[in-house]
C-alpha cells in the first residue's frame, strides 16, 4: 500500500469491524504473557494520547492539544533496552520537551533511547480528536505502520478507548491494550451505579438512566421525599468528564406537598448550578436528552474528601489495585478535578481499596481490560468515615501519569495492604501533583526557561535522592501560562511543601522576567521630547 492509498476499513461500529477487532485482540494475551515479564524483550508501544471526548468538552480545556503530552510518561518505557515507542500527537512537541523526559530515564543514555523513539504529528492545531485526525490521514497511518518493526510484539495504548480507537487499531493491525469500546456503558454514571450495586458497594441514594428534564425533576422529588432534610442533590451527565458534566440543585424552600415535582421542574432552568462556568440550561438539557444521566444525593458531612482508587485488569485476567489518591477538586461546588495527593488518607484507604477490589472483580468478569479508576466520596460523620462510590472511569485520567512516572523513575512498587510506595532501594515516597498550575504571569515562558528556573531553584528531580519536581503539559506554557507538576518527597508534608514552593517560585521568577523585559523595552524605546 502506498502512502496515498486510502485504507479500506470496515464501517465504524459495524459487525465486520467488531469481528476484525476481536481477531486482532486475540493476539494480546499471548503477547502479554510472553513479553511483559521480560525487560529485555523486544516490544513496540504505539501511544495515541487522544482526548476522544465530545468537542464541547474539549473546548472547555485550556490548551487542550497539550493534554496529549500527559502520556509522555510512557517514554520511560525506553528504559527497556529493546523497547521502541511511537508517540503520535496533533501538533509537534518541542525537542526540548522530549529531551527533558529522555534525561529523566534511569540508567539509559538519552541518545540510545532517542534512536528507539519515533515522534509523529498531524501538524493540526485545531480543537478536535487526535484519533479522528489520524484516521483521515492515510499517509500518516502508513508512517506509523512503517515505524513498527514487528507487529507481533506491538500494541497500542491510549487515553480513552472509543470506536475511533478501535478503528485505529484495525488500521494499524495491532491490538489495543484498553477496554473494548462496546463495554463503554459500564463506565457511564448510570453504568457505574449498576456495577456498585452488583458488587455490594455503597453509593449515594439516587436514580440512573434518566432521559429528560421531567425525569430529573421526578428523581429530585423522590430523593427529597425519601430524605426530608436533604439540602442539595447532584445532576450528572452520563458521559461528563472531570466534573464538568455535573450540576447541583438546592431545594431551598421546596414544598412538601404533591406538587413537588412540578415545583422542581419549573425551577430547574434557574436553580440548577453548573460546575462548568459557561454552561446554560438550554445546552445542558439538550446534552442530557442526548446522553442521559443520573440524579443522586449530594453527600455532606463534617469533613468531605474525594479519594480515588486506580485499578488494572491485564490481558490474562489478573486484576489488582495499583494505587490510591486523594483528589484535589475545585469548581463552584468542588467537583472539578485539579490534582491529587498520593497515597490516599489511611483513615479510609483500606475500606475504599477493598470496595474497589470487589468492583474490579465484577468488571473483569464482564471483560474490561486496562487501567481505570474508581472515584469515591468519604465523609466524616459521627466520628467515623463513611465511603460512597461515585463513578468508574474506564480510561486513563489525572491520577494515571503521576503514578506511572513515579513507578518508572524509581522502579518502585505500591503495597496496597499497607498503602506504602517504596522505591527499589526501599525508600518511602509520596507525591502532590497537579495539571492546573495556571496564571497569566506564566504566559511566554518556554521549556528552556522553565527548566532553568527549576534547576536554579533546586526543584529539578534528583535521581540520587529520588525526590524533586517533574513537569508536564510544558507545551501549554508559552501560549496559555499553564503547566502541570509532580512533586515527589519522602513524606506527604514534604511533597506538599515542595508543590507550594514550586508554584511560588514559578510566579516569582515569571514576574521578575516580565519586569526585566519591560525595563529592556523601555531602554530601547527613546523618550519623546
Amino acid at each position: 500500500m502506498t502512502d496515498t492509498q486510502v485504507l479500506e476499513l470496515p464501517a465504524c461500529g459495524s459487525t465486520d469491524e467488531r469481528s476484525a477487532f476481536a481477531e486482532i485482540q486475540r493476539r494480546l494475551a499471548p503477547m502479554y504473557a510472553r513479553i511483559f515479564p521480560d525487560p529485555a524483550a523486544e516490544r513496540t508501544v504505539v501511544v495515541v494520547p487522544s482526548m476522544s471526548l465530545p468537542r464541547e468538552e474539549l473546548a472547555k480545556l485550556t490548551g487542550v492539544n497539550h493534554y496529549e503530552e500527559r502520556l509522555l510518561c510512557m517514554l520511560m518505557l525506553l528504559r527497556y533496552p529493546r523497547a521502541s515507542v511511537v508517540y503520535v500527537t496533533s501538533e509537534p512537541i518541542a525537542p526540548s520537551v522530549i529531551d527533558y523526559y529522555l534525561h529523566l530515564l534511569p540508567g539509559v543514555p538519552p541518545s540510545h533511547a532517542r534512536r528507539r523513539l519515533t515522534l509523529l504529528s498531524c501538524d493540526d492545531a485545531s480543537i478536535g480528536i487526535l484519533t479522528e485526525k489520524l484516521l483521515a490521514r492515510p499517509d500518516l497511518l502508513a508512517r506509523i505502520r512503517a515505524a513498527i518493526p514487528d507487529r507481533s510484539t506491538a500494541h497500542m495504548t491510549c487515553f480513552v478507548s472509543t470506536g475511533l480507537e478501535r478503528s485505529l487499531a484495525i488500521a494499524l493491525d495491532i491490538p489495543l491494550y484498553a477496554c473494548d469500546p462496546d463495554l463503554h456503558s459500564l463506565g457511564t454514571k448510570s453504568g457505574s451505579r449498576e456495577m456498585f450495586r452488583r458488587a455490594g458497594v455503597a453509593c449515594p441514594s439516587g436514580f440512573e438512566h434518566l432521559r429528560d428534564a421531567h425525569d430529573i425533576a421526578a428523581a429530585l422529588a423522590a430523593l427529597k421525599r425519601e430524605q426530608p432534610s436533604l439540602r442539595r442533590a447532584v445532576v450528572k451527565l452520563d458521559e461528563g468528564s472531570s466534573g464538568d458534566g455535573n450540576a447541583v440543585f438546592s431545594f431551598g424552600d421546596a414544598p412538601v406537598d404533591h406538587d413537588l415535582t412540578r415545583w422542581i421542574e419549573d425551577r430547574l432552568p434557574s436553580q440548577l448550578r453548573f460546575e462548568a462556568g459557561d454552561e446554560t440550561w438550554d445546552c445542558y438539557s439538550a446534552k442530557f436528552e442526548s446522553m442521559g444521566g443520573i440524579v443522586e444525593s449530594f453527600v455532606e458531612g463534617a469533613a468531605v474528601r474525594s479519594p480515588s482508587v486506580q485499578c488494572r485488569i491485564d490481558p490474562i485476567g489478573g486484576h489488582s489495585v495499583i494505587s490510591s489518591h486523594d483528589q484535589l477538586l475545585g469548581g463552584p461546588s468542588g467537583q472539578v478535578y485539579l490534582g491529587c495527593t498520593f497515597p490516599a488518607n489511611p483513615a479510609y484507604r483500606s475500606e475504599i481499596q477493598e470496595a474497589a477490589k470487589r468492583v474490579t472483580g465484577i468488571l473483569a468478569d464482564r471483560g474490561v481490560l486496562g487501567r481505570f479508576a474508581i472515584d469515591f466520596v468519604s465523609v466524616l460523620a459521627n466520628g467515623r468515615w463513611e465511603n460512597y462510590a461515585i463513578e468508574i472511569n474506564l480510561r486513563k485520567g489525572g491520577t494515571t501519569h503521576p503514578f506511572l512516572l513515579l513507578q518508572f523513575l524509581t522502579d518502585g512498587t505500591y503495597d496496597s495492604e499497607s498503602g506504602t510506595f517504596r522505591t527499589r532501594t526501599g525508600r518511602r515516597r509520596f507525591y502532590h501533583a497537579s495539571d492546573n498550575i495556571v496564571h497569566p504571569a506564566l504566559v511566554g515562558l518556554d521549556s528552556d526557561a522553565l527548566i532553568d528556573i527549576a534547576v536554579t531553584n533546586g526543584l529539578h528531580y534528583d535521581a540520587a535522592t529520588q525526590q524533586g519536581v517533574m513537569f508536564h503539559l510544558i507545551g501549554a506554557l508559552p501560549k496559555y501560562g499553564k503547566v502541570g507538576a509532580l512533586c515527589v518527597g519522602s513524606s506527604p508534608a514534604r511533597a506538599a511543601r515542595m508543590y507550594q514552593r514550586t508554584v511560588d517560585t514559578l510566579m516569582r521568577e515569571a514576574s521578575a522576567a516580565r519586569r526585566s523585559k519591560r525595563r529592556d523595552e523601555d531602554v530601547r524605546t527613546p523618550a519623546l521630547a
